[in-house]
């Protein structure tokens, strides 16, 4: 990867697999990591990752590298936006705005670990770097 990268977004999908240590991901990471690239997430995809089945102490661990963005109210009302100006709507789409709103107002270039490249692009348009899961 040549191109110089300042914020790594994950959404609840590169969160997991942080967490499973995949090794796509982990090696991803190293990249991004030398690069000097800052690591975030939105709040609410720790809600998405925290089901039974997740190790806790490892999300703990994989929480305490990275910056955890909240979800306040103008942030919503700009993924709000997003999904109006995406054509897109309902809950399943709901957190992945939030996401893409993180990703669109970190200093860039920023790219955005996803398993939902498709929305996510439409979602971010070319401000933002998507890599698929």
């Amino acid at each position: 990867m040549k191109e110089h990268v300042e914020t790594v977004v994950l959404d609840s999908q590169g969160v997991s697999a942080w967490i499973a240590q995949d090794r796509k991901v982990l090696a991803l990471f190293q990249v991004f990591h030398a690069m000097g690239a800052d690591f975030v997430i939105g709040a609410n995809s720790i809600v998405e990752v925290g089901h039974a089945r997740v190790n806790m102490s490892r999300l703990r661990w994989m929480l305490s590298r990275v910056k955890v963005e909240p979800v306040i109210e103008s942030a919503a009302r700009a993924s709000a936006e997003l999904l109006k100006g995406a054509g897109l709507h309902g809950h399943e789409n709901a957190v992945d705005a939030t996401v893409a709103e993180v990703a669109l107002r970190r200093p860039g270039p920023v790219a955005l670990l996803t398993s939902d490249v498709d929305e996510m692009a439409r979602l971010c348009g070319d401000r933002v770097r998507i890599i698929g899961l």
